[in-house]
């Protein structure tokens, strides 16, 4: 961002602004100092917490962030519940049944995983809210306060989650379908239809639980994309979370954020790969029992 072209204080203050306030504004945002210089001193900052001072709203960025993560917490864990529920329920019909249902569902997720998510969005857009008037176009609304941060109006959180869960949904179901598929042929499988227990139960029970260790790494690793990469679903929907901020702070050359924002997304899937390697141990013993 540093080695970016244009100049930030003159795109601000605009063409007309006198050239005697514009180097005072360089100077007050150390835009006057050569590229490496400010690195150093930026990596000097970032290492005591601090993410810099915001050009555009003069406030701290770590403040402008954490607001706008909040919000995108509620949709990505909104959409990453329904992307789980409705992908796993699929892959397991759909390794279980085989045939006609296997068929539909292979089909659906192809198209849950080529539809363009703005495109899904747009469609949902007119349709539930244009056409039927069942959902509010845009917005956040207002609900309940949860550990300080205002929750969204449930309706208003209803066609974004469903736009954002499409992609992640489609890939669950085809990693469970395959995991799923490989467990029904397993000798332990075998062994529990031997003794004559439901089909149902073994592949719920049996054939899911032990497939659960591929799923659960993507599903770790689809919510971690998920809080950075909803920036064209944050856009149609008018949602103020993390990926708008970003993309706004991007049109503005409001480098600060943009710096800050980055740091937090990569610190974001850092935590996001620990918690699905610990949990890839809890779920799978074999992991545990491993030994050198």
């Amino acid at each position: 961002m540093f080695l970016v072209p244009g100049d930030p204080v003159r795109l601000l203050a605009g063409r007309s602004a006198d050239p005697r306030v514009l180097e005072r504004a360089r100077a007050e945002w150390g835009l006057d100092r050569p590229p490496l210089e400010r690195y150093v001193a930026y990596l000097g900052k970032i290492a005591t917490g601090d993410l810099g001072t915001s050009y555009v709203q003069r406030r701290p960025v770590a403040r402008i962030l954490g607001e706008a993560l909040g919000r995108t917490i509620f949709l990505a864990a909104a959409a990453m519940i329904l992307a789980a529920a409705a992908g796993i329920t699929l892959g397991v019909v759909s390794a279980r049944r085989g045939g006609a249902v296997d068929a539909l569902v292979t089909a659906g997720t192809l198209a849950g995983v080529a539809i363009p998510t703005f495109w899904l969005g747009l469609l949902l857009m007119v349709v539930f809210g244009s056409t039927l008037r069942w959902l509010p176009i845009s917005g956040y609304g207002e609900g309940i306060s949860i550990l300080g941060v205002r929750a969204p109006a449930f309706r208003n959180l209803l066609m974004p989650a469903a736009t954002l869960a499409a992609f992640p949904a489609a890939l669950i179901a085809r990693v469970t379908r395959a995991a799923v598929q490989e467990q029904i042929n397993a000798d332990h499988i075998l062994a529990a239809r031997a003794r004559g227990i439901p089909g149902f139960s073994i592949v719920w029970r049996h054939a899911l639980r032990n497939a659960l260790g591929p799923v659960a790494t993507l599903v770790g690793l689809l919510t971690a994309t998920l809080l950075g990469g909803a920036i064209a679903t944050e856009i149609v929907f008018s949602w103020p979370g993390i990926g708008r901020v970003i993309f706004g702070a991007l049109r503005q050359r409001d480098l600060p954020v943009v710096e800050g924002g980055v740091i937090l997304l990569t610190a974001i899937f850092l935590a996001a790969n620990l918690a699905v390697d610990l949990l890839y141990a809890a779920i799978d013993p074999r992991v545990r029992e491993r030994r050198p």
